[in-house]
């Protein structure tokens, strides 16, 4: 029996990954590894942040780098649906422009 990998789908143009509630050293690698077959695999990374409700440094320095790699490939990257948790952490670290992250109070009415 031979065995055939799967092969991406090449109508599938965004690879969404889900964030953990708790975004940890302990996870980073497991997002490391989906990030980078994301990049590998479509011409865009969506990362969907809606069930985050607390974030570390890990996760933070992959999804920066993982931004960083995506724009010098001429990919498209965006962190979609950002809790209230994920937003207002990465307002207090000064990095929404960074992530492109529109925190509420600089949206211009």
């Amino acid at each position: 029996m031979t065995l055939m990998p799967n092969q991406p789908d090449p109508e599938s143009t965004v690879d969404t990954i889900h964030l953990p509630a708790h975004g940890t050293t302990v996870t980073a690698e497991d997002l490391k590894v989906r990030l980078v077959l994301a990049a590998n695999l479509g011409d865009r990374v969506n990362v969907d942040a809606s069930r985050v409700e607390s974030v570390g440094q890990a996760v933070l320095q992959l999804l920066i780098a993982a931004r960083i790699d995506a724009q010098a490939a001429g990919q498209a990257f965006a962190i979609t649906n950002p809790s209230p948790a994920f937003t207002a952490r990465i307002a207090a670290l000064g990095l929404n422009h960074t992530l492109a992250i529109t925190a509420e109070e600089d949206v211009e009415s």
